[in-house]
């Protein structure tokens, strides 16, 4: 069954004929494309509130970050007092500001009482056999540990002292060392920036991709292409938007960074994050070229469809592929991850994200990044071919297999 469409206009699309006075084309596109996107309410308002939002996650984590807490303890006993005081330190430090504070109260019913009352977060109480801590419906994890920590070294002193021995004799060859292999390995920061890395890309890729599709559609659908067809060669058309779209969606993508770089230097959270300037030069390369990459697609998907429905259906394959660029970059370790940076548009994701886990060397980025800008080449090639064709089809949607019998 063949499937019927109506050309919009009989023009060899590969014949330019620009207006008088009109030279590159594709430039004036592309500025026509900027200019409607920041005319666009719907994007400014996003954008706007997509910024608060990093400002205030921003200011919440530093709020957080600087929570002091002041720890009381009752003690009924000398011994009990000087635990407090040796736990002290661990809480104490200079990072956290934390305090800790021995209250002293006459027995060990009047520090119960004394917890009862949220007079103090705690009591320490000395048994026969070892101590209690008592809270009222619990005790933080760090004062426990600290308070634990210092009650079994203030055991051990005594018990070593009885012995006639001492503490460092007892535990000597008992210390346990750290020795971290990974070269890069910064924990959850690293984390949270490849998160961030892949849902900037994946909500660029979707946001100004759906733009594009959507601004093909319509020039088709009102019949707009036919007026600058007459004008400019229609894969002008075509090269302006996926540049001005990529111009936006990179502009945008910076705005989000550089705010976030202003918010956390003026949080002082900012301490060393030089490790992380290297990766994200590199996620902005490889943003640029998988953007590129999927732009041309999201304009071929436009030309294909004769409604919104249509192109609402046939958007499928795309957004599977940028999940999985997504979960890629976020889930795949080892040989998965190192596999997923040589894919292209994937490895826009994934290849980042390794420079912030692993020591990658210095080729390994540079040839993912021609394999990505090889195939955004290609793509934009074959999509030129079906877009010049398709664009000017009106009456039914086409597949990628009708647009390209097109061709002949």
């Amino acid at each position: 069954m063949s499937t019927l469409t109506t050309p919009l206009a009989t023009r060899d699309p590969d014949v330019a004929v620009p207006a008088a006075g009109v030279k590159n084309p594709w430039l004036v596109v592309t500025v026509r494309e900027i200019m409607v996107k920041l005319t666009d309410r719907s994007f400014l308002i996003s954008t706007v509130i997509t910024l608060v939002m990093i400002v205030v996650g921003v200011g919440i984590s530093a709020y957080m970050g600087s929570r002091t807490t002041d720890h009381t303890v009752a003690v009924a006993t000398d011994a009990a007092r000087d635990v407090v005081e040796r736990a002290e330190p661990a809480i104490s430090t200079d990072d956290s500001g934390d305090t800790l504070e021995a209250v002293e109260v006459a027995d060990p019913d009047a520090a119960r009482d004394a917890v009862r009352a949220r007079e103090v977060d705690a009591a320490l109480l000395q048994e026969e056999d070892g101590w209690t801590l008592v809270g009222l419906d619990e005790v933080s994890t760090p004062l426990s540990g600290a308070l634990s920590a210092a009650a079994a070294a203030v055991v051990l002193d005594a018990n070593a002292e009885a012995a006639g021995t001492t503490v460092d004799v007892l535990t000597a060859g008992s210390a346990v060392e750290t020795e971290l292999l990974g070269a890069n390995d910064h924990g959850g920061m690293a984390n949270a920036a490849g998160f961030a890395f892949a849902f900037l890309f994946y909500m660029a890729a979707i946001v100004f991709g759906m733009a594009i599709a959507s601004s093909v559609l319509e020039e088709k659908q009102n019949r707009v292409v036919e007026i600058l067809a007459t004008a400019i060669p229609i894969r002008q058309l075509l090269y302006g938007k996926v540049l001005g779209n990529s111009v936006l969606a990179l502009a945008q993508v910076a705005l989000y960074a550089v705010v976030a770089l202003v918010a956390v230097n003026v949080a002082g959270m900012a301490k060393d994050l030089g490790w992380l300037l290297g990766a994200s030069g590199w996620f902005i390369v490889f943003f640029i070229a998988g953007f590129f990459a999927l732009a041309s697609v999201w304009a071929v998907l436009g030309s294909l469809a004769s409604r919104s429905e249509d192109l609402q259906s046939n958007t499928g394959p795309v957004i599977g592929i940028i999940m999985v660029a997504l979960f890629a970059g976020l889930f795949a370790e080892g040989p998965w991850l190192a596999g997923a940076s040589y894919v292209p548009i994937v490895s826009s994701v994934a290849m980042p994200i390794r420079l912030l886990k692993d020591d990658v060397a210095l080729w390994e980025p540079v040839a993912s990044l021609l394999l990505t800008v090889a195939a955004a080449y290609l793509l934009l090639r074959l999509g030129e071919r079906i877009y010049q064709r398709a664009v000017m089809q009106g009456g039914t949607a086409l597949t990628w297999r009708q647009a390209i019998r097109l061709q002949d």
